[in-house]
């Protein structure tokens, strides 16, 4: 534990006594009752705070960090040793722009003051208004599809819900090394068109749920590479130019599902590729369909969804954080009251590409993975992972849970050829 700091009265006694003596530590110590090293220290701090009246004042923009004497036989000071140091700036410390502190170390001296501090800071990463700004400047021009003014005749007791997962919006990949090219512009064509042929076919409901499950965008910043781990990542087209993709595509998406469901809720998960533009966009479509009243865009930010449909309940999340085989024990406590109240329970997870079910209905809930409808970039397809490639869209009656789906598999993606 550290020394208590000198008290200002200690100190000045010190300095008072060594005056009497006329520098004489010796005698001074004695009267004090202590050490000659006790006093010495003492008689230190006292010059700092500007108690030796015999001691010379720091020089402008100093401090004194130091004071020795040489005393003769007698005990009488015959030299006086001063150093000094610079003393600290007046000015604060600013954080360089783009930066954010993270942390703070600092030096103690045996009475537990502090010698020295450092900060450090490190990349603040993308703020999500600035992508929003990016998001507004990109739309300027934009034409959006026509609104249905038309009633939409569609049955309450039926929510469909499509999972928009993985879609890695920017991600490149070239035919030579992958066997399949994709690019930006492929990426728009091929997802746009397997979107709305999927929502074409799915039965007219009363709640359609578009749910973005993460990886929408394949890089989060202009440095082409994934917020946590840095990994480098093959990307087509420049950072705002992707966000102006992806957005796009979601308007697309949302757009399609008003055209056949009566009411559409709209929910963008974050992934592990895009923890900071899934949030931006988010809140681009609430305010894109701020007047919309048949969308509901759920701007919450955190990394799992649910959803309570009559005796339906729902849920979601990336998967790059919570294993899809844990979510069911998740909800049964965080959602305790929706679990009582339901008697169908489905969990959706995404992040690997690739169809799996992990848990059963005997189980109390239906554990999915879905698959994603892009190819694999480079470093994947090198690494041999393997994977289908599809959309889905899911259909769920209140009473009855689901009751069907919709699949639309991606054969036609730019295929080398």
């Amino acid at each position: 534990m550290p020394a208590l700091p000198l008290s200002d009265d200690l100190a000045r006694k010190a300095a008072e006594a060594v005056q009497r003596y006329r520098g004489n530590m010796a005698a001074a110590a004695r009267e004090l009752g202590m050490s000659r090293t006790t006093l010495q220290n003492r008689v230190e701090r006292a010059a700092e705070r500007g108690m030796m009246l015999l001691h010379p004042p720091a020089m402008p923009g100093f401090r004194v960090r130091r004071l020795s004497t040489q005393e003769d036989a007698d005990g009488t000071v015959t030299k006086r040793f001063v150093q000094q140091t610079k003393a600290p700036s007046d000015e604060a410390f600013v954080v360089p722009k783009g930066h954010a502190i993270k942390g703070v170390s600092a030096l103690i001296d045996a009475d537990g003051r502090t010698v020295q501090q450092w900060l450090k800071t490190r990349a603040a990463g993308i703020d999500p208004l600035v992508i929003a700004e990016q998001l507004k400047t990109a739309f300027r021009g934009y034409k959006p599809a026509a609104r249905v003014t038309k009633s939409v005749k569609a049955s309450a007791d039926l929510l469909t819900l499509l999972p928009c997962n993985d879609w890695h919006v920017g991600m490149f990949s070239w035919g030579e090394e992958t066997d399949t090219n994709w690019d930006l512009k492929i990426a728009q064509e091929r997802i746009g068109a397997a979107v709305e042929d999927t929502i074409a076919r799915t039965p007219a409901s009363g709640r359609f749920v578009v749910l973005g499950g993460g990886d929408l965008l394949h890089a989060d910043n202009q440095d082409n590479e994934t917020s946590r781990s840095g990994n480098n990542l093959d990307v087509d087209g420049r950072y705002p130019k992707v966000v102006d993709a992806a957005a796009k595509l979601m308007v697309r998406t949302v757009d399609a599902a008003l055209a056949r469901h009566r009411h559409v809720t709209v929910r963008i998960l974050p992934g592990n590729h895009d923890e900071h533009s899934a949030i931006a966009v988010a809140y681009f479509l609430a305010a894109w369909y701020r007047n919309e009243k048949r969308v509901e865009v759920d701007t919450d930010p955190s990394l799992f969804w649910w959803m309570r449909f009559g005796k339906v309940m729902l849920g979601a999340t990336h998967g790059h954080t919570v294993r899809v085989k844990d979510m069911p024990s998740i909800m049964a406590h965080r959602r305790a009251e929706d679990w009582g109240a339901t008697k169908f329970r489905y969990v959706h997870g995404f992040h690997v590409h690739h169809s799996a079910k992990f848990a059963t209905e005997g189980n109390g809930v239906v554990s999915e993975v879905h698959q994603a409808p892009v190819p694999q970039d480079a470093w994947h397809y090198g690494a041999g992972f393997l994977s289908g490639r599809s959309l889905q869209a899911i259909t769920y009656h209140r009473d009855y849970g689901e009751i069907g789906r919709v699949r639309t598999a991606m054969i036609d993606g730019g295929e080398k050829r």
